[in-house]
């Protein structure tokens, strides 16, 4: 039966067909090579151009080097990689051989990778080099671990022998003794294709199971119906691929149209981004707040000229921030909201259409209700709950029959998110219902950092929430209370803050300590968080 899906007009959104049986692998690399894209460039890499010719082939090793291993059908992978051309290769080449990959944030300690590791069970890991060292303390623990798979910074170099010692192998040997053929293995559309983890307010990362099928209904109704994307263009994504948002931006996405992708591995830091975006020629530019924020700040000029839409999520995106963004560079930012959950973005701004400081309205595709703790839709301009339904939303989360039911409501499916929706259909963001923080489009859970800091031997009691910074953007803000025998003050502060920084992934450490002399609680004993957040 045919991989490749297609596309149906019903009212004004065109209805996405998946054939039954489907390989999500065939359709967003093999697709390319069919339609005569062998030597288009696919991704920018550095000084690199690597073509879908050599996509195809090295996916096609991949996975056979992995099934070779003994790699089953639905067996888990874990990708902990920074962004390269082999991510492309892992994450496409253990999906083709019916294994589940699993990109994994990078940002992470040891105790989190191993959580994760037995969470999956995975058995295999491939990572890159220089992550090796995060990944080295839990190795034992992870009992349904079988090895260990290196991404080398410099394959065939004189480090490949050490790391062979220590038991490791290598990504780029493995791949240059498998065969360059392979057939996709037939999955269903409602195979399990990849796993995301998504952050909780309290307890554990919950792992979202993905579809075989979701990355098509992604790119059909927001990359091509929102972004119009075509093989003439070139995705720079701040976010990274281990972030459902970035793996959309910066992977499926262009590769769904037979575009390129630009990858850098290194850190966002703003004259690089810029400077990756002008010389690169990007031509949408997908961004956080925080690094719009950040690349406002930066003193030269760059050209963005080649950028027809500057496209924003993972918080919400000041007006005055989409402002000076559009007065300094010329570049409209199209904001909007998506999830882990759900994959990517399910509404959005649209370009020439864009309303300042809201998220936009409904992707064609989804549908959205805003309710009131009942459950019931509320009228227009009234606050309530939004609730998505769309066919990209994961099957459930691994393990966690109860987040499950909590969370997906049959075809409705929980944001978090407090909205209203104007008389003009757009939706206006108006905070968490959890305690939630997006930090840097990252999500924080208070009670992790609270946690973290009363370890500390000076915290006797601490309370976490958001706290908006010059630019309108949310960070974390802990109000400590410190022991009788120290000393508050500014010493201490700075020391609290790299505490955390080295019990807890750093993006999580709090931008400000406010020491008092206690904390607002209920007769019961219950923090009182939105008294604190009165206090920021």
């Amino acid at each position: 039966m045919s991989q490749t899906a297609s596309t149906e007009p019903f009212s004004t959104t065109p209805a996405v067909i998946v054939p039954p049986i489907f390989n999500a692998a065939t359709y967003f690399v093999d697709r390319n090579l069919a339609q005569g894209r062998t030597a288009s460039t696919a991704i920018f890499y550095e000084d690199q151009e690597i073509t879908y010719g050599q996509v195809g082939e090295m996916v096609n090793r991949a996975g056979n080097a992995l099934r070779d291993l003994g790699l089953q059908i639905e067996q888990r992978v874990l990708l902990l990689l920074l962004d390269c051309p082999p991510y492309a290769a892992a994450f496409f080449g253990a999906m083709k051989i019916g294994a589940v990959p699993i990109p994994t944030n990078t940002l992470m300690k040891p105790a989190d990778y191993q959580y994760f590791l037995n969470d999956s069970r995975a058995v295999f890991a491939i990572v890159s080099e220089p992550l090796l060292a995060v990944l080295e303390p839990i190795r034992d623990q992870c009992l349904r671990l079988r090895q260990v798979i290196v991404v080398c910074q410099q394959p065939g170099g004189p480090n490949d022998a050490v790391l062979k010692e220590k038991g490791y192998l290598l990504f780029h040997e493995l791949l240059e003794a498998a065969s360059p053929e392979l057939e996709a293995f037939p999955t269903s559309r409602d195979d399990a294709a990849f796993w995301l983890y998504s952050s909780g307010t309290t307890g554990f990362p919950k792992g979202a199971v993905h579809l075989h099928r979701d990355m098509v209904y992604c790119t059909e109704y927001y990359a091509k119906g929102i972004l119009k994307m075509t093989g003439e263009d070139r995705c720079f994504s701040v976010a990274k691929l281990f972030f459902a948002y970035g793996l959309g931006n910066g992977l499926y996405f262009p590769f769904g149209v037979g575009g390129a992708a630009i990858l850098h591995p290194g850190r966002p830091e703003p004259q690089k981004l810029l400077e990756i975006a002008a010389n690169k020629k990007a031509t949408l530019f997908f961004g956080v707040p925080t690094a719009f924020a950040a690349m406002l700040s930066q003193p030269a000029n760059y050209d963005l000229g080649s950028v027809r839409s500057g496209i924003s999520a993972g918080e919400a995106l000041p007006k005055a921030v989409w402002e000076r963004f559009k007065t300094r560079f010329g570049v409209e930012i199209l904001d909007g909201i998506g999830s882990t959950e759900v994959l990517h973005i399910f509404v959005s701004n649209r370009p020439g259409e864009v309303r300042p400081g809201s998220t936009g309205k409904v992707v064609p595709g989804y549908e959205a209700k805003i309710v009131d703790e009942n459950g019931q839709e509320v009228g227009q301009n009234e606050e309530g709950q939004l609730i998505i339904k769309g066919q990209s939303t994961c099957a459930y989360y691994w393990n966690k029959w109860d987040k499950t039911r909590e969370t997906i409501l049959g075809e409705w499916i929980r944001t978090g998110d407090k909205y209203y929706k104007d008389e003009d259909g757009y939706y206006w963001y108006h905070g968490r219902s959890d305690d939630m923080i997006k930090a840097g489009g990252i999500w924080v859970s208070p009670v992790e950092v609270e946690n973290a800091l009363v370890e500390h031997p000076a915290v006797q009691e601490t309370g976490v929430v958001g706290r908006m910074d010059g630019d309108e953007l949310l960070k974390p803000c802990a109000f400590v209370v410190v022991k009788a025998d120290y000393e508050a003050g500014p010493a201490l502060e700075e020391e609290l803050k790299q505490f955390v920084k080295d019990k807890i992934a750093v993006y999580k450490y709090p931008r400000w300590i406010v020491f008092v002399d206690s904390l607002p609680r209920t007769a019961t004993g219950k923090l009182q968080r939105f008294k604190l957040r009165e206090g920021v």
